[in-house]
């Protein structure tokens, strides 16, 4: 807890003493350096279970000087946690400070760009925005999160042309473990991964894949690749995303198929509706369900969200009614 007062104190702090716009953080005096971060308060209902949590309270420091720019984002991943059911409730709290990301770039010029540290693996659109206020819905689609890393330790290239259109590769190379396992769908010491993306207009499409090296754990299969294709359409009023992958362990197909298809109809510039239908086939856990969600948003400022959804499954009893608020600031 003297963690949490400690960083509250020295936003409130910086904030005083500069101009301050909210989403974009407080510069520190004239340094290449602004603190911002955000939370996020969700509850979930279920036929069996209530749960509120306090599930992300971030803080950021990002900045740039001349061909370098970084990023460091520390979090704690579930601050309180109140669990209750039709007899008991079960109330816990984790204090730890995990290290969501940490890296640094190098812009050679508007085409290169190589980074290094922590960060989001660049595989299709949805594992690009992993904070909750950035996104149109409180979850995030369940098949994504069983088909690859999250977060990659190690080196990262990209290669962007803007000739006519935008045309863009991805590397990723990570030789060891992560900065911080603790934060990350798989704990592994090694991926390897490349994308490609081209964009027209409206319209972009992308293609990755990779491979992994799993660690501390028992399940059958440590080494893992997988496939994803994506595509997205984004006009003023709409925008259709889609993704679809697999997984595979040697021969055999871990996940089968694993995706989703989006769409999004912006009512307002505050107000936006959202169904989304998502489907899986995972064979490592022998598990598959069907997913159709329908949800709403509304951001009174573009950094705070507040969203409803509702699940509907094939597995009956995962339905569900989410409500997040969110705030970057």
């Amino acid at each position: 807890m003297r963690k949490i007062i400690f960083i509250l104190a020295m936003f409130l702090s910086l904030h005083a003493q500069n101009e301050y716009e909210l989403g974009k953080g407080v510069q520190v005096a004239s340094l290449p350096l602004f603190i911002g971060g955000y939370f996020s308060i969700n509850y979930k209902n279920t036929d069996n279970e209530k749960k509120y949590k306090i599930d992300d309270l971030a803080i950021l420091g990002y900045g740039s000087y001349e061909k370098f720019s970084y990023m460091a984002e520390l979090e704690f991943k579930e601050l309180y946690v109140e669990n209750s059911d039709d007899d008991t409730t079960e109330i816990s709290r984790d204090y730890r400070l995990y290290i969501e990301r940490v890296y640094l770039d190098y812009h050679h010029d508007e085409n290169y760009m190589l980074r290094i540290g922590k960060y989001n693996s660049p595989i299709g659109f949805w594992n690009l925005l992993p904070i909750n206020v950035l996104r149109e819905t409180t979850s995030s689609p369940l098949s994504l999160s069983i088909l690859f890393p999250k977060f990659t330790t190690g080196v990262g290239a990209t290669y962007t042309s803007y000739i006519e259109n935008e045309f863009r590769i991805d590397v990723m190379l990570q030789n060891n473990e992560d900065i911080d396992d603790e934060y990350n769908n798989y704990k592994v010491d090694k991926h390897y991964g490349f994308g490609i993306s081209y964009e027209k207009d409206a319209f972009s499409i992308k293609a990755n894949a990779g491979y992994f090296h799993k660690i501390h754990d028992d399940s059958y299969a440590d080494k893992l690749s997988y496939a994803l294709l994506s595509a997205k359409y984004d006009s003023q009023k709409y925008q259709l995303l889609a993704e679809l992958g697999s997984q595979k362990a040697d021969n055999d197909f871990t996940t089968t198929y694993a995706g989703y298809l989006q769409g999004l109809y912006r009512f307002t510039e505050q107000h936006l509706g959202v169904m989304r239908v998502e489907s899986y086939e995972d064979n490592a856990h022998a598990v598959d369900d069907n997913i159709a969600i329908i949800g709403y948003t509304y951001r009174p400022l573009y950094p705070i969200a507040i969203k409803t959804e509702y699940q509907f499954h094939s597995l009956r009893e995962q339905n569900q009614f989410l409500f997040s608020f969110s705030v970057l600031f």
